[in-house]
């Protein structure tokens, strides 16, 4: 299946398309810790879902394993940006949507390629 066949691409490009200009909006003083480590995760879990596209058998499931923590990262981060409020709950039911579909379609990819 190519990249573009498969929804997980499309999902993680639109969660980084939303993601970025709504971290515009969190506090300056916290621009290089807490912004920096929330779109850094965002970051790494698209990159690792592409590495993992372009390997096969052990490496392909060691790049999506890579790619599940960097998903809990951000689910961490969100969850503390909603908590300093820096989300609506709008706008953070929208993004735990967003990841929680993610997380559906890369714990299926998981399982299949850990079945194999």
């Amino acid at each position: 299946m190519t990249q573009s066949e498969m929804p997980i691409f499309t999902k993680t490009f639109d969660l980084l398309t939303w993601l970025l200009p709504m971290s515009n909006h969190f506090p300056r003083a916290h621009r290089h810790t807490v912004t920096q480590r929330l779109l850094g995760a965002a970051f790494d879990l698209r990159e690792r879902l592409e590495e993992a596209n372009a390997m096969r058998g052990a490496a392909r499931l060691a790049k999506l394993q890579e790619a599940d923590v960097a998903l809990g990262k951000l689910r961490l981060y969100l969850r503390l940006v909603e908590r300093w409020q820096w989300l609506t709950p709008g706008q953070y039911q929208h993004a735990a949507a967003m990841v929680a579909e993610v997380g559906r379609l890369l714990g299926g990819w998981l399982k299949s390629v850990g079945s194999r």
